[in-house]
Order: structure tokens, then sequence, then C-alpha cells
């Protein structure tokens, strides 16, 4: 895969919908955020756009836009897929095998949120040099 757009303070890029984009993804984040000199982060932000990701490719299927902005404070990862339906936490049981990608990103990011728009929707979370992302993940998912 090659970089749609890239700038100093942000990198885009196109990824087909298949299962390899989420290795992909990750590996883009991992990248940047090392070249960014924000490897603190990097370890979450892999784990929730692996979680963003992989929710586009079950849901949408369809192309994925993968963004990385480097904010004043940190990082903004969005993911833009072609469905108008936007993430919504749902009850699981305890013996669910998914459904907890949503959890994670209320616990480990700084924000989050899902934009609808004619054409898609973007999944966004950001995270920040300003705390760590993992002080309460022993709470996060059970």
């Amino acid at each position: 895969m090659c970089a749609v757009m890239r700038t100093a303070n942000s990198a885009s890029w196109a990824l087909p919908p298949v299962a390899r984009s989420v290795v992909e993804a990750r590996r883009h984040v991992r990248a940047t955020l090392e070249e960014w000199h924000l490897d603190g982060l990097s370890d979450a932000a892999q784990l929730l756009t692996s979680e963003v990701v992989t929710n586009s490719l079950l849901h949408a299927r369809s192309p994925i836009r993968l963004t990385i902005e480097h904010t004043e404070n940190g990082v903004r990862v969005a993911v833009t897929d072609a469905s108008t339906v936007v993430p919504t936490m749902r009850p699981r049981s305890n013996s669910a095998t998914t459904g907890r990608g949503l959890v994670l990103l209320s616990r480990l990011a700084d924000a989050w949120d899902a934009e609808a728009s004619d054409g898609g929707k973007t999944v966004w979370f950001t995270l920040s040099t300003d705390r760590d992302p993992w002080q309460d993940a022993d709470e996060a998912v059970e």
C-alpha cells in the first residue's frame, strides 16, 4: 500500500477490504509514530487501529482510508469507509467473542467518535502524550 497523502503532520493510506489491511494499518501507525517520536503511544494506537479497521472490514466491507494526524499533544487516527452506519455499544455476554472494540476505545482513547457523511463514515480516536492510555486498562475488558 502506498501513502495517498503525506505531510510533516499527517499521513493517509487507502487500504482494500481484506484481512491483511489490519496488519498494514498497524504497521503504518507504528512507523509513523516512530517517525514523529511518539513511540509511547504506539502500542495503544496500534491496538485501537486494529479494532477500528477490523470493525470496518466486518461491517462496511468497503475500501478503507486510514489517516494519522500529529496533533498539538498527541495523535488522531481516523478510519473512513463506505458504510453510513455508525458503531454503537451493544450489550454483550461475558462469553461473547466479539463486541469489545468500542469498550477498548472508550477506555484507552482520550476521545473517540463516529461521524456519518453522504459517502460513508469516519471513526476516529485521539491519544495524548499527557495521559497514560494504559492507566485504566485493567478495568477495560473482562
